[in-house]
């Protein structure tokens, strides 16, 4: 556990957030509900990461909360570089929402954090990790796969990029009105600890090249879970979804409703038959960046070695 919390605040020191874009700025970050009788929904985007176009977590955040404002009765709440500044902002929420990093960049590792998220969790709120948040430090996995209904850990967990389909939708309230779609070369988290009574929501076929653990390697060709839904013992609703690496993938309608449905479906919010709204428009896309240096150049290769001296 030391080990786990020193390495949380090391990476909590290299990977801080820059200052927030004035772009980003303007949008409206942790803004209470002003009616309790509205579902408190909070967005909780990660910091900076990766390349451009890559874990754009405030970006994304911040289209979520315009979809979720289109559902009558939700109030959609922001918060930005991985944890509130006001934690009274979590109180009341029907669902908390992560997309960040994970492993010991996960941004409620540090004991206090985790200690307010397992209030939350031990008191029925809702549940939604995205993307790479579901990666878990071993020594957190059980805690995680109790809430979640899942933990990927590096012992049998595989991840990396390519195209992936989806055409088969069990019955569920998350998958209405989610129709057949394709995420091409987007960035999946697979073979994970599931708990006893996780529902897959989403299953298809990945290279067999990319079963990178011992565990994986015994399972060739089979379909892997990278959405899933988890009721847990005590009323609380789960939802998590390994992919939304590339952002540019949230022009697929089918993506966006399966994580809006998700979230309203863990904040037990009735979904309609023909799934939740998720009007879009294509300019938004590309609004709330984060700030990212273009990487520098490569050094052009060096020109053919000099002769050896006579």
């Amino acid at each position: 556990m030391k080990t786990t919390a020193l390495l949380t605040l090391l990476a909590l020191t290299l990977f801080a957030r820059a200052d927030l874009t004035e772009e980003q700025q303007r949008v409206p970050r942790e803004v209470e509900s002003p009616d309790p009788k509205l579902a408190k929904i909070v967005l909780i985007a990660g910091s900076v990461s990766n390349k451009p176009g890559q874990h754009e977590y405030f970006a994304g955040c911040a289209l979520m909360m315009d979809w979720l404002k289109q559902t009558p009765g939700v109030w959609p709440v922001l918060v930005s570089e991985g944890w509130p500044k006001n934690e009274a902002i979590l109180d009341g929420a029907k669902a908390i929402v992560v997309y960040a990093d994970g492993g010991v960049k996960l941004p409620f590792l540090e004991p206090a954090r985790w200690a307010h998220m397992k209030k939350l969790m031990d008191t029925g709120t809702g549940f939604v990790m995205l993307h790479q948040s579901v990666d878990t430090p071993p020594d957190h996995a059980d805690e995680m796969k109790s809430w979640l209904g899942a933990a990927f850990t590096s012992d049998i967990g595989c991840r990396g990029h390519w195209d992936m389909e989806f055409n088969d939708f069990p019955p569920h309230p998350i998958l209405r009105g989610v129709t057949a779609f394709a995420a091409p070369l987007d960035g999946w988290l697979y073979n994970l600890h599931f708990a006893d009574g996780a529902v897959p929501l989403l299953s298809g076929a990945v290279p067999d090249k990319s079963r990178t653990s011992a565990d994986a390697k015994t399972h060739p060709g089979r379909p892997e879970v990278i959405a899933w839904a988890y009721q847990r013992p005590n009323d609380g609703r789960s939802f998590a979804f390994t992919g939304c690496d590339l952002h540019r993938n949230w022009q697929i309608e089918s993506q966006r409703r399966l994580v809006t449905n998700g979230i309203l479906w863990t904040a037990k919010m009735e979904i309609p038959q023909t799934g939740a709204p998720v009007n879009f428009s294509p300019a938004s896309i590309t609004t709330n960046l984060d700030y990212k240096p273009a990487p520098k150049p490569k050094a052009p290769a060096s020109a053919a070695a000099a002769a050896p001296a006579q």
